[in-house]
């Protein structure tokens, strides 16, 4: 995989610190930004450097008190996109389990500014799972299920959320998101939208077994999940969970494989790919 080059690495980050952006790509220190960034492809982090969760893999900076939405930073993403010449955008945000509609708001407002400046930009969303605050399941299946409409009702390119992990790790992995909830989710995307893809990951090296990945797979053809990403977790730091096993670049193949015959239309399975690898490629 190559790795883009110096310059193309000091363009988009003198363009996101002038505008005061986040992207996933510099927080996450993402090995793949230099080559996205060259193929025209960026991923922002909106609502802010701070999530109200705390993740055991995740080297976002965790926080119960972020701060407060910041209403230019729609327009600024769009003038990023129209500055850097962006053909595809990927926009993700942290959890904000603090505000009334749990960040959808962040995606549509982005959505609505990139396309007013550039109506061609694709735009694929890699949203967290909506959910917190309420008292049952039932009234929070209801909420995440609106707020998820909210999104889908802007049309982005593809609706992205990741499973993360196996079932049996998800508590220690994914602290305040669920399984089954992310299943729902993406279950729920397809029946609100059959029109726009759905697509998830996994980070393969947190203590999963080969039949656990397997299982997890099925389980997103089971709700019609249509692209997969799979890549090798890294410890971002001694504070976040260690490497359990590194998988062989084998080992991801054959597991590509196994995805695309239980039917994912769009495979990416290697040890450095991330959630928004190759994510503007047309083929599938």
């Amino acid at each position: 995989m190559p790795i883009g080059t110096a310059s193309e690495l000091e363009r988009v980050q003198a363009v996101v610190k002038q505008q005061r952006l986040h992207t996933i790509c510099e927080e996450g220190r993402c090995p793949n930004r230099g080559e996205c960034y060259a193929k025209g492809t960026a991923t922002f982090l909106l609502g802010g450097p701070i999530c109200t969760r705390s993740c055991a893999f995740c080297q976002v900076d965790k926080g119960e008190a972020p701060s407060p939405v910041d209403g230019a930073e729609a327009e600024r993403v769009a003038e990023a996109v129209t500055d850097l010449g962006l053909r595809y955008v990927v926009l993700t945000a942290v959890a904000r389990d603090d505000l009334p509609d749990h960040g959808a708001g962040l995606f549509t407002a982005t959505m609505a500014a990139i396309r007013h400046r550039n109506p061609l930009v694709a735009i694929e969303v890699l949203t967290p799972d909506f959910w917190g605050g309420q008292r049952d399941e039932a009234s929070g299946a209801l909420a995440q299920r609106q707020r998820l409409a909210a999104v889908l009702a802007a049309e982005p390119a593809c609706f992205n959320h990741n499973l993360e992990t196996v079932q049996r790790l998800q508590g220690e992995v994914r602290r305040g998101a669920t399984y089954e909830r992310s299943l729902a989710l993406l279950a729920a995307a397809r029946e609100l939208a059959p029109q726009i893809p759905t697509k998830s990951g996994l980070m393969l090296g947190l203590g999963e077994t080969r039949e656990e990945v397997v299982e997890a797979l099925a389980d997103l053809r089971g709700v019609d999940c249509q692209r997969l990403t799979l890549g090798q977790y890294l410890r971002p730091s001694l504070a976040h969970m260690p490497v359990a096993r590194y998988w062989s670049p084998a080992e991801f193949e054959e597991l590509g494989s196994i995805a695309s015959e239980l039917g994912f239309k769009q495979v990416r399975s290697g040890p450095l790919v991330r959630s928004s690898y190759h994510a503007g490629d047309k083929d599938n």
